[in-house]
């Protein structure tokens, strides 16, 4: 099978994108799939290079805005080529942070409060939060323009760094606890990673990105709370109808696991949390990128009928 693996992209999130898609060439199953590397540089080249590739596949590798946001998903369902992961709708949802805790919310899913901003500057509303809290961009990932905020003083800083990447910036309060994350496969949870960050007081860039930034490693909780983990996590993955793979962070604060955000496209880099928890579960990279190929090409066929390509 002719593998597209596409990576790159426009976003913030690029060069995670790359690294991302070079160690998913890097593990692929040479007896089985031809990679090819498909390295997006503007919106209107997709297509084209999609086309010219005459790929049977898309292993998707782009993080951020125009990759995780159902656009290059609707490109390639228009395309008739299948690919991995999530639909258009949920691969939407899960991008904009603050419709999916609403979501989440409406549910009975635990999230952190928050205020979204949208051209509003409000330091008011965040007074009444308390101090300190988390400034994001809404459709952001990575942590790229996240700031811990410890008071009024920082915050228009914070607010104007985040505006540079996107206009709706969202902002909860910091709820100190354990982070977590659940990598969920084809519908089952795997290990729980806990994480905790050698170099701030959170999971920054840094801690995510650099060799010994965190120490990541499989948690054993109480067993009523680890239920209650798994339970958060899959309730999420569902609710936001998630396909085949997914990535589910969380904050567990006094026993309660709070859902930060839906990754449908989490990383897959050599730091990335995914292929940890996956090898924890004991499969290899080769293996999990067999199973996330296997299962999406199952889900495009359930959903269109018919593989449209071969």
């Amino acid at each position: 099978m002719k593998i597209g693996v596409i990576m790159g992209g426009i976003s913030s999130e690029r060069e995670v994108s790359l690294k991302t898609g070079q160690e998913m060439i890097n593990h692929l199953d040479r007896s089985r799939y031809e990679a090819v590397p498909i390295v997006v540089t503007q919106r209107v080249d997709l297509i084209t290079q999609v086309q010219q590739a005459g790929i049977d596949f898309a292993l998707l590798a782009l993080h951020g805005q125009y990759g995780e946001d159902g656009t290059v998903q609707g490109a390639l369902e228009i395309l008739g080529i299948p690919y991995t992961g999530s639909g258009v709708l949920a691969s939407s949802l899960c991008m904009n942070k603050q419709l999916s805790k609403m979501l989440l919310k409406t549910a009975g899913i635990q999230t952190p409060a928050g205020h979204y901003w949208r051209d509003v500057y409000d330091p008011q509303a965040v007074e009444q939060l308390g101090y300190p809290v988390i400034v994001k961009p809404n459709l952001g990932g990575s942590s790229i323009g996240v700031q811990l905020v410890q008071n009024e003083k920082e915050l228009l800083s914070a607010v104007q760094e985040a505006s540079y990447l996107d206009q709706g910036i969202l902002i909860e309060p910091y709820l100190k606890g354990m982070e977590l994350t659940c990598a969920i496969l084809d519908g089952e949870v795997l290990p729980i990673i806990g994480i905790r960050s050698a170099h701030s007081e959170w999971f920054d860039y840094r801690a995510k990105y650099e060799d010994g930034g965190a120490e990541e490693k499989v948690t054993e909780l109480p067993p009523v709370i680890e239920q209650r983990v798994r339970e958060a996590a899959l309730a999420s993955y569902q609710l936001l109808q998630c396909k085949v793979y997914a990535r589910v962070d969380m904050i567990l604060c006094q026993d309660i696991p709070y859902v930060l955000e839906v990754n449908t496209l989490p990383g897959m880099t050599a730091n990335s949390l995914f292929p940890k928890s996956a090898a924890a579960a004991g499969m290899t990279f080769t293996h999990l990128l067999d199973r996330i190929i296997t299962s999406s090409l199952h889900e495009r066929k359930r959903e269109w009928g018919s593989p449209a390509n071969g």
